[in-house]
């Protein structure tokens, strides 16, 4: 993250994207494959770092190895072509996106952390189980007969390394020079993560029309 001015001189937080060149591997039409999509492969390698499955489908689409796919479905077919390089003029008419990446893992976390308990007294005979999450026997499936706690209970686990959208981004800055887009504020996973921006498909224009 870094910040930038913006004309009346405010400071604007901005998240930098690295967003391609991305190359065409391949194009689906409804025709042959029952629906419309275009896959994109993104960051070229070495073919070393590849797989020989990989590396003829790629060269059936005339580019090198790629290290990340994304296959994109549409409504409609695409005219662009297998080979064919996307970049980030795409998003030069785009005032608001979506960003998909993978949040930072935790580990194992407790109920303090993951869900944000208040905790147990901090005096007043309290001794070890001041971050304990408290009961759970009103939880239960059959409160009264079994101890089995229902589906959903808030408690200690695995947190983070999950796929969190975030929406309605405003997109501050488009550099085509250096293929970067500057997008206000926060995106999901640690610096050098994987991200997928798109179109805004629920943001709203001030007049009432799309964004």
């Amino acid at each position: 993250m870094t910040r930038i001015y913006d004309e009346k001189g405010t400071i604007v937080p901005v998240t930098v994207v690295q967003a391609g060149p991305c190359a065409v591997t391949q194009v689906k039409t409804a025709e042959s494959d029952g629906y419309n999509a275009v896959q994109l492969g993104f960051d070229e390698i070495k073919a070393k770092f590849s797989t020989f499955p990989l590396i003829g489908h790629t060269a059936k689409a005339g580019v090198g190895p790629r290290r990340h796919f994304r296959e994109i479905k549409l409504k409609e077919p695409t005219t662009l072509a297998a080979g064919a390089t996307v970049n980030v003029e795409l998003f030069n008419d785009v005032k608001y996106v979506d960003v998909i990446g993978t949040s930072k893992g935790k580990g194992t976390a407790g109920v303090m952390k993951r869900h944000h308990f208040g905790g147990q007294p901090a005096s007043h005979g309290t001794e070890r189980k001041h971050r304990s999450p408290g009961s759970l026997a009103s939880r239960a499936t059959w409160r009264g007969q079994s101890g089995k706690p229902k589906k959903g209970v808030r408690m200690a686990g695995h947190m983070g390394m999950d796929q969190v959208t975030t929406r309605n981004h405003p997109l501050v800055k488009v550099d085509a020079a250096n293929n970067l887009l500057l997008i206000k504020g926060a995106l999901p996973g640690p610096n050098g993560g994987l991200l997928f921006v798109r179109k805004s498909v629920t943001a709203r224009a001030v007049g009432g029309g799309q964004a």
